[in-house]
């Protein structure tokens, strides 16, 4: 068994740390509009032409509210995500 010791002042750090790594995410996770990364990551692809291909495809819902800015429906994401889903023998 390990133990660690640890300053109060490094604890009280830690604990500001993770509590706000935890508000960022339940944050994100009520977010209804997605940047690239975010839609990607949540689509666990990598290309960006993937995810071009599930615009042009329609696949997915997406606004682009400025010619460089592109945003998509995390409700449509989980639909296509649901659609293609398959169930377990």
């Amino acid at each position: 068994m390990e133990v660690i010791c640890l300053q109060s002042r490094a604890l009280d750090l830690l604990i500001t740390k993770v509590l706000d790594e935890a508000k960022e995410r339940l944050d994100n996770l009520n977010k209804r509009w997605l940047n690239h990364e975010e839609t990607m990551s949540l689509l666990n692809i990598k290309s960006k032409s993937t995810l071009q291909k599930l615009r042009d495809a329609g696949s997915i819902r997406f606004s682009q509210p400025e010619r460089k800015i592109i945003l998509y429906d995390r409700e449509s994401i989980e639909q296509y995500l649901e659609a293609n889903a398959r169930e377990t023998f």
